[in-house]
């Protein structure tokens, strides 16, 4: 296969300039630099190929000015003889737009200006043809255009400004940032994208690196002090061809801020502070605030006060606020005015967080405070917290408990007199006289009742009343001996018909409302009046218990069932009291082993009746069945009661309703009017329809229906129809007597019934507007006579009264 022979426009790496390029119709391979030039020379290389095409690349430089069309190079094949047969052909990218090609000689040029930055390289394909025949003299070649870069783009900072920070009096050379800038030039052509840093304002606060873009502090710890100046800016430039003349540049701009360090102490804003505080202030009463200032911010200004010295160390207390970061001075212990009317104190004032390398002996300040104590009218004020009196239970009344003393505190030394709260005492029991605070008994006590009392008194100033004190007071009842021990339960106690002598059936212990200083001591012994022909005895044990104990052998239940033993129980106090127990005991038959069998029934009956528990329990069951019984009778009554009507198809029509006025007299179905006009046949009718139809009536009406013979009626209207007749005396007579009927007759239907009549009353101008007594004749009517009848028939009157010849 024949190749392209490429003429090379420019040489740029080499500086030479090639008009063209003739090559002989060989291959050419390209291994190293050796092998190229030996191909170049047309040698023959037996070596083998270890690289690309070499030769297939055209450079072309970028940004190119010119007016004409930008050579690039020339295409030329061994097929082209020069008789003007051959056709070059170009393909490939931009291939006719950007470049374009002589199809008959093969120059290459570039019609447009190029941008290494927008595209660094073109791939393009070229052939030739027989412009006869159309047909590839060569097989396509690929070759490469690259655009050779100017310096046409300056540098770019990745950011317009930068913020950074650094600690303030830090040493020289304190790295505080670094900035980039980047150049879209060709790096590996030339110095076009080597950049250069520099700092254009800044100086002489700081440097940076002219490679590396690393801004740094310049001067020293003493030059660089927030509280002097806290933000700088700074300008950075970064210039291509390694800063050469010509070369293009690039700014931005970098805020720097020195943070805080603790370098300053707390400084109090003046040396004495002077406040004042009442005597009354409870502990814990804010005095005063104390301000201290800090040339630092944030943590590194934050404080704290201490009292270091003075004569009311004990008396004050200092804390931080910290929202103010000031000192606050409160009351720590109470005051007195009377004893000491003023204090001084030393204050110091240093910060939390220290830095060793900036802070010193110097790093604290001082201050004195002087606190005065102003002299306020004090209630009074009692001797003691609290007061224990002790009174024996016995004490009679208007004897002395005890005595509360309290003195008024203030200069004046006002009178006290003293009271009880009442609501400590609402029983009355106690008082006090107001003058002395002495506290007597009004009321007798009882120990067993309340062993304690806890009473409240009142001091209270003679001139000024509002100025009162409570103080608590605790009596306590010392006991006396004055209630009798008694049997600490009651004892069910029995004995067995065949039993042992001195056999022990029961053993009783007592009880004592009292409480001895040296505890309870009982004695027991057998009553005297028990003590002659006794059948039991009572053993003291010794340890406040007793045996009763049996003095035969054997005991009958029918001679007697129950013995009443008496015992008297004595304590060992002063003065001694004693009380008379009596213990029932019961003669009961038992087994072998002494277990009770069984007792006297009349023994059994003096045993305590049923508990509370059972009776309740007998007492429901009793209601239960009550309520059981009352149920039954009342299901079994209804049962005997038949319903009067079984269902809703039973529903006799008891009342008969015409919402109609009818048809007058030919009206045959909508109501019999006999009735009206033949009263004494109707009734009659009326009567044996009445009766029921399940039973048959053997009573007599108690008011027999009163007859009497009534002309007929002119009409009858059924409720809603109204009813009139001409003899108006008869109609009001028969509805009068239905009224009667239903009221009184015994026989009457056991189902209610509705009988309606209606009575339109006499006096009427028209009479009777029914139908029923008009003549039954087509003889021509005279409707005169309506227009006598007033405006409200004179409507009707225009209608009936006028000619037929007025319809005509």
């Amino acid at each position: 296969m024949r190749t392209i022979i490429l003429a090379v426009a420019c040489v740029l790496c080499l500086g030479l300039s090639l008009d063209a390029l003739s090559l002989s119709g060989r291959r050419i391979e390209a291994v190293d630099g050796e092998g190229a030039e030996a191909a170049i020379r047309g040698e023959k290389l037996l070596k083998r190929v270890r690289r690309g095409w070499m030769w297939n690349q055209f450079f072309l430089q970028e940004e190119y000015t010119g007016s004409d069309y930008q050579y690039i190079g020339k295409l030329q094949s061994d097929q082209d003889h020069g008789n003007g047969l051959v056709k070059y052909v170009l393909s490939g990218e931009g291939a006719g737009t950007i470049f374009v090609i002589d199809e008959n000689n093969g120059d290459l040029h570039a019609t447009r200006r190029l941008d290494r930055e927008e595209k660094a390289f073109y791939i393009l394909k070229a052939t030739v043809v027989n412009k006869r025949t159309g047909q590839k003299l060569e097989p396509e070649t690929d070759f490469t255009v690259k655009l050779h870069d100017i310096n046409d783009n300056e540098p770019h900072f990745s950011k317009e400004v930068y913020t950074g920070s650094v600690p303030e009096r830090s040493d020289i050379g304190t790295s505080v940032m670094q900035v980039t800038a980047t150049d879209a030039d060709d790096s590996m052509y030339g110095s076009s994208a080597k950049l250069v840093y520099s700092i254009s304002q800044g100086h002489p606060y700081f440097s940076v690196d002219p490679n590396t873009g690393v801004i740094r502090t310049a001067l020293g710890p003493g030059d660089m002090d927030r509280e002097q100046r806290e933000h700088y800016q700074v300008v950075i430039e970064a210039k291509d061809m390694a800063g050469q003349r010509g070369g293009l540049t690039g700014t931005t701009v970098v805020n720097i801020t020195l943070t805080d360090v603790n370098d300053n102490p707390p400084r109090f804003t003046q040396s004495i502070y002077q406040f004042r505080v009442p005597e009354s202030s409870k502990s814990g009463t804010p005095v005063g605030r104390i301000k201290a200032t800090d040339r630092d911010i944030g943590k590194n200004a934050e404080m704290y006060f201490t009292i270091v010295s003075g004569d009311g160390m004990d008396m004050f207390d200092i804390s931080t606020d910290r929202d103010t970061q000031e000192g606050v001075i409160t009351v720590s212990k109470p005051l007195d005015y009377e004893k000491k009317q003023s204090y001084t104190v030393e204050i110091q004032v240093q910060n939390t967080q220290l830095d060793p390398r900036f802070m010193s002996a110097g790093s604290k300040d001082m201050a004195t405070v002087r606190i005065g104590v102003e002299d306020v009218d004090e209630p009074p004020l009692f001797d003691k917290a609290s007061y224990l009196m002790e009174v024996k239970e016995d004490a009679a009344v208007g004897v002395a408990v005890g005595s509360v003393s309290a003195m008024d505190p203030d200069g004046a030394r006002s009178i006290v007199k003293y009271s009880i709260d009442r609501r400590t005492d609402m029983d009355r029991l106690f008082n006090v006289y107001p003058g002395n605070g002495s506290v007597f008994l009004l009321r007798s006590l009882d120990r067993e009742e309340s062993a304690w009392h806890n009473i409240s008194i009142i001091a209270t100033e003679f001139n000024n009343p509002r100025q009162t004190s409570h103080v608590p007071v605790y009596i306590r009842l010392l006991d006396i001996n004055d209630n009798a021990p008694t049997f600490a339960t009651v004892y069910e106690t029995f004995v067995c018909e065949r039993t042992k002598a001195s056999q022990r059936i029961q053993t009783v212990s007592a009880v004592d409302a009292d409480e001895p200083s040296t505890g309870h001591k009982f004695f027991f012994s057998l009553a005297p009046e028990g003590s002659h022909r006794s059948n039991f005895t009572v053993r003291d044990n010794g340890d406040n218990t007793a045996g009763i104990l049996t003095r035969r052998a054997s005991y009958s239940r029918l001679h007697q069932s129950v013995y009443l033993v008496p015992v008297v129980i004595t304590d060992g106090d002063y003065p001694m009291q004693s009380s008379t127990g009596t213990l029932t005991v019961r003669v009961c038959t038992c087994d072998r082993d002494g277990n009770m069998e069984l007792c006297n029934p009349e023994a059994l009956s003096s045993a305590p009746g049923l508990s509370t528990g059972a009776l309740i329990a007998i007492l429901l069951c009793a209601i239960i069945l009550l309520m059981i019984v009352v149920l039954f009778t009342a299901l079994k009554r209804q049962r005997k009661q038949e319903p009067l009507i079984i269902s809703k198809e039973d529903v006799r029509d008891n009342v008969v309703s015409y919402n109609d006025e009818g048809g007058g007299e030919e009206d045959t179905q909508a109501f019999d009017i006999g009735a009206l006009r033949h009263p004494d046949a109707a009734a009659a009718l009326e009567e044996s329809a009445k009766q029921r139809r399940d039973i048959i009536p053997t009573d007599t009406l108690l008011y027999p229906p009163y007859r009497r013979p009534a002309p007929a009626p002119s009409g009858l209207i059924m409720p809603p129809v109204s009813i009139a007749a001409r003899d108006n005396g008869d109609v009001r007579e028969f509805i009068n007597q239905r009224v009667l009927e239903n009221d009184c007759n015994p026989t009457a239907p056991p189902y209610d019934s509705l009988a309606t009549y209606a009575y339109e009353g006499a006096g009427s101008v028209a009479e009777s507007l029914s139908s029923l007594g008009s003549a039954s004749s087509e003889a021509e009517q005279d409707y005169h006579y309506l227009s006598d009848w007033g405006p409200r028939f004179r409507k009707l009157a225009d209608l009936y009264g006028a000619e037929d010849s007025d319809f005509s």
